[in-house]
């Protein structure tokens, strides 16, 4: 056999040569023992990287080992380069509690801290995302450090790449955005997913650094890797590498590889990373027979032993309790009581306050959004933070929302609290994914917080339209994971905020802007909190119970004032997920007639949870149906007339008299 890779001289040692063999070969000995499993059906699925070990090993080996690395499915040289156990690994792969996910996600869907690597999610794009939010922490803390991110070629047809990639090129982001090219998304040829020639010349619309890499040729990969990852630690940068590979195997082995034309298969075959750098070493003197031989006995022995050992783990018994309470990271709330020193604000200088008092106690707590900066957010609410806070910790974003959610959590994952403001609430349906399927989802999949509060500006009654104007609040109560809050009062609002940012979960915090500049209170000066997930009752009485929560509120109050016959309990829920139905149950018990009001048009909205939950705890002491007021069912109109046609307020005092006269 002659080397199908030519090999140049580099300073790489004799030693260092050799584990990046015996690192090739590890990965490929444990992949071929997890086919012949997959066939006996002893684990479930598998995504084989067999011809692209060089690229994982080689990159993985270049980054010191508390520098972040976020893999994707066929990276198996990532998780084994860092040395994690093999029995864990094992363990992972059949859904056992020595994995990384006590069985809750599968294969590389994992990360882990000790290990300093954070695992994917199947939607791919946002990994890119969270590797800018790692880094950003990096920069901020100056600890010259580099994380790099794999992607393939498929990915690179999804927005986030073009997000994460402007957003790092315009920050400045130490990260090394690893493109692995091996032609095929799934059964998708490249021809089909971009007509550019090379994924590298994507770097040049970026004003970004890139270089081609022959991902097979592990010297090449290993070498120009470290040499980047030495530049970038003291010139931190953003850099694009496309490592040109393929893989010899299907996308997932149900899949196969019957759409690779035959010629293809072969001419790739011959540039085996593994087999080639073999047949280089030994070549050169330094690998021999003896130390080949003795490398498969030490791996094959390890892979054996360590298998054992998680066939033999006990499987994971369900446990509804654990289940329950690994949704959200554990958070003892400590109140800190609000002053009696108060000022008389409106409810938008009260977010500010709280905004700005929450910034003073943690000194790396980090804003961004559009516009926030210098132009202080298009409601003014950040308006002189930067001249307080500095441009590093009070960031204007592209326009990308999903790109800055992921980068949010990427600076929890590196321990960064972050506040996302959404210049309108209705824009978060471009940063839907990474809400849902990152944040939500972290502490469940792989028990990492994710400490980001992301600020909606909502709601209608000032005119803006179908694009401005909704309170989408539903979209996210029914994501487990995710707290939801929406005060209708600027005391609530600066506690409850300041509550949301000491949260290490995922906070949704909801801010009627028709409330910012109309409703004013007494307000607590200085810093305190108000605890998540409690209901506050307004007013008392025996005839019926009125439900709301933000805006509406304010519907209920104002229809109540012309209605001075009928006692009523107002509860504002301040907090929507979780609910607080102690509180909602009581008073339900108390008058038997209930009215929830919302500003939301009505099917699958809060309401109508909140209907069921009644109907189904306290049906024996009800004495009318439960009530609902809710907006029409169609889009938000602009002109006021059809806006205040399409809110539910001009149907409450109707409502309110129907039910009590029930």
């Amino acid at each position: 056999m002659t080397s199908n890779i030519v090999y140049h001289k580099t300073s790489t040692s004799n030693k260092q040569a050799l584990f990046l063999y015996k690192s090739m070969l590890k990965s490929r000995l444990i992949e071929e023992k997890m086919l012949i499993l997959l066939r006996q059906g002893k684990i479930s699925k598998w995504f084989s990287g067999i011809g692209q070990e060089a690229i994982a090993v080689g990159v993985t080996t270049a980054l010191q080992k508390d520098e972040y690395i976020l893999p994707m499915h066929r990276n198996l040289g990532v998780f084994t380069t860092r040395e994690i156990p093999l029995y864990r690994l094992f363990s992972q792969w059949q859904g056992k509690m020595n994995g990384f996910t006590k069985g809750r996600d599968r294969s590389f869907h994992f990360g882990t801290q000790e290990y300093n690597i954070v695992g994917m999610i199947s939607h791919l794009g946002p990994q890119l995302g969270i590797a800018d939010g790692i880094a950003l922490a990096n920069k901020l803390k100056k600890n010259n450090k580099v994380c790099a991110v794999f992607t393939g070629e498929g990915g690179t047809s999804e927005g986030d790449f073009h997000e994460a990639l402007n957003v790092a090129a315009v920050w400045n982001l130490p990260v090394l955005f690893c493109v692995e090219n091996n032609g095929y998304g799934l059964s998708t040829p490249t021809s089909e997913q971009f007509n550019c020639i090379n994924i590298a010349d994507k770097g040049i619309g970026y004003g970004m650094e890139s270089h081609m890499i022959d991902g097979n040729n592990i010297l090449e990969v290993y070498t120009k890797v470290d040499e980047l990852a030495k530049s970038i630690r003291t010139n931190p940068r953003p850099i694009l590498l496309e490592f040109k590979t393929f893989r010899m195997r299907g996308h997932e082995e149900a899949s196969g590889s019957k759409y690779v034309p035959e010629d293809l298969m072969k001419e790739w075959a011959e540039k085996d990373p593994l087999e080639n750098f073999e047949y280089y070493l030994k070549e050169k003197a330094i690998l021999s027979e003896e130390i080949e031989q003795q490398y498969k006995k030490e791996i094959i022995a390890e892979i054996n032993e360590h298998l054992q050992r998680a066939f033999d783990e006990e499987k994971i018994i369900p446990n509804l309790e654990t289940e329950l309470k690994d949704v959200y990271k554990p958070f003892k709330y400590q109140e800190t009581k609000p002053s009696s020193t108060k000022k008389h604000i409106r409810f938008v200088d009260a977010i500010a306050d709280g905004l700005q008092l929450s910034m003073d106690k943690f000194d790396d707590l980090v804003i961004m959004g559009q516009d926030v900066a210098e132009y202080g957010g298009v409601f003014k609410i950040t308006d002189g933070f930067v001249e307080k806070f500095g441009k590093e910790r009070v960031r204007n974003t592209p326009i990308c929302e999903s790109a800055i959610v992921s980068a949010a959590y990427g600076l929890s994952v590196n321990g960064v609290k972050s506040i996302v403001e959404m210049q309108f609430a209705d824009f978060v349906s471009s940063g839907f994914n990474p809400i849902v399927n990152l944040l939500a989802k972290s502490h469940y999949r792989w028990s990492e917080n994710a400490n980001v509060v992301v600020r909606m500006p909502c709601g209608a009654g000032v005119g803006a339209g179908p694009f401005h104007s909704q309170t989408n609040e539903a979209w996210f109560t029914k994501t487990p994971g995710l707290k939801v809050v929406y005060p209708a009062f600027p005391q609530d609002a600066k506690g409850l905020l300041a509550s949301a940012i000491e949260d290490p979960n995922p906070v949704l915090f909801f801010e009627h802007k028709g409330l910012y500049r109309s409703v004013y209170q007494e307000v607590s000066e200085g810093y305190f909190t108000t605890e998540i997930g409690k209901a506050t009752v307004l007013k008392e009485g025996k005839d019926l119970t009125i439900i709301s929560y933000g805006a509406a509120v304010h519907w209920v109050l104002e229809a109540l004032e012309n209605l001075s016959e009928i006692t009523v309990d107002v509860i504002d829920l301040r907090t929507l997920q979780p609910l607080d139905l102690e509180t909602i149950f009581a008073s339900a018990k108390k008058t038997g007639k209930i009215l929830i009001v919302q500003e939301d048009s009505m099917f699958g909205g809060i309401a109508s949870d909140l209907s069921a939950l009644i109907t189904e705890n306290c049906f024996e002491y009800l004495d009318a149906p439960v009530k609902r007021v809710a907006s029409l069912e169609t889009p938000i109109p602009f002109q006021s007339d059809l806006e205040q046609q399409y809110l539910g307020k001009s149907k409450l005092t109707k409502a309110i008299l129907d039910l009590y006269n029930y």
